[in-house]
């Protein structure tokens, strides 16, 4: 399993790499962009993990139930 610090060690290693390839161009929505990437896989797993019970998931995440509906339609998640 991954603990916190590998998480965040890959994120930093994805965002070392985002920033080379930049090229000297300037970034811009960083947050949403990482936000985006991560989030999707992330409710994937937790709603895996419960079995597609959506209530036991948004507890596991420490969400509403709403709020994890609201994102699951967003990022078109049935």
């Amino acid at each position: 399993m991954i603990n916190e610090n590998e998480i965040s060690a890959c994120v930093r290693n994805a965002l070392g790499e985002y920033f080379k390839d930049l090229d000297g161009e300037k970034p811009c929505a960083i947050y949403d962009m990482v936000v985006g990437c991560v989030e999707k896989p992330l409710l994937q797993v937790i709603l895996d993990h419960a079995h597609g019970n959506q209530t036991r998931a948004a507890e596991i995440l420490g969400l509403n139930r709403n709020t994890l509906r609201k994102k699951m339609q967003i990022h078109g998640i049935k």
